[in-house]
């Protein structure tokens, strides 16, 4: 069996404070090309352990590893670059930069990542077929993100998270602004573009409706305990 992408043990997180929000998985796996919806509702968790898997957060207790690196062993700095060289990011709200051209903000991730510019080879090329692998027109590449629509948004946000081929695509509730046609589209277009990269996906979402497309189907109970400090 490959290694997973995604390896979570024993971990613990405790924000600050007697009401402080609390986190505990006890395991988890991702393995290489393998997709997984994490479903639950708000307030369950689901950011914050995207966060702890990310970097951006660091556990309490236990380890999370992504491609065989134990996060806990880099410096502030290096989780940020490792960040940008392992892990494709799609946000919520796309984080676009708004007055940048779409190649500007799909090639963003490379400029920190020596290893992903690398891969990605000739960038703007790259950039350019993974445009057009999700629907998107040539000149799209040349206009400001801001003047787009949201579902042309949302697709460059999917560009610029699979540009350099990351083993690990972290998708935080990618679908909740979409109608039923459209979310269909979009995640149509993601997975394709997920399997031709080789990149193992995580989403997390609170829509039972998109299980059917994932390998695996897992509640934020099934795997973590969360709890809240008394007041």
């Amino acid at each position: 069996m490959a290694a997973p992408v995604l390896a979570l043990e024993g971990l613990e997180f405790q924000w600050p404070g007697r009401a402080g929000f609390a986190l505990q998985v006890p395991g988890f796996q991702l393995l290489p090309g393998e997709t997984v919806l994490l479903l639950g509702e708000s307030g369950s968790g689901k950011s914050t352990l995207l966060s702890l898997i990310c970097g951006t957060l660091l556990a309490t207790r236990g380890t999370v590893r992504v491609a065989g690196t134990d996060l806990a062993d880099l410096s502030g700095g290096q989780r940020d670059r490792f960040r940008a060289e392992q892990i494709g990011v799609i946000f919520q709200q796309f984080n676009l930069l708004p007055f940048g051209t779409v190649a500007d903000n799909i090639l963003l991730p490379l400029r920190f990542a020596p290893d992903r510019r690398r891969r990605a080879g000739d960038g703007r090329a790259r950039a350019l077929m993974l445009c057009q692998a999700l629907g998107l027109p040539e000149t799209v590449l040349s206009a400001r993100a801001g003047t787009l629509s949201v579902g042309q948004q949302q697709r460059v946000a999917v560009a610029r998270a699979l540009i350099g081929e990351p083993p690990l695509l972290v998708a935080d509730e990618p679908t909740s602004a979409l109608d039923a046609g459209t979310q269909a589209a979009f995640l149509d277009l993601l997975f394709e573009q997920a399997r031709a990269c080789g990149s193992a996906l995580l989403m997390v979402s609170h829509d039972p409706r998109l299980a059917a497309r994932f390998d695996r189907v897992l509640q934020m109970e099934d795997i973590a305990h969360s709890k809240r400090g008394a007041a």
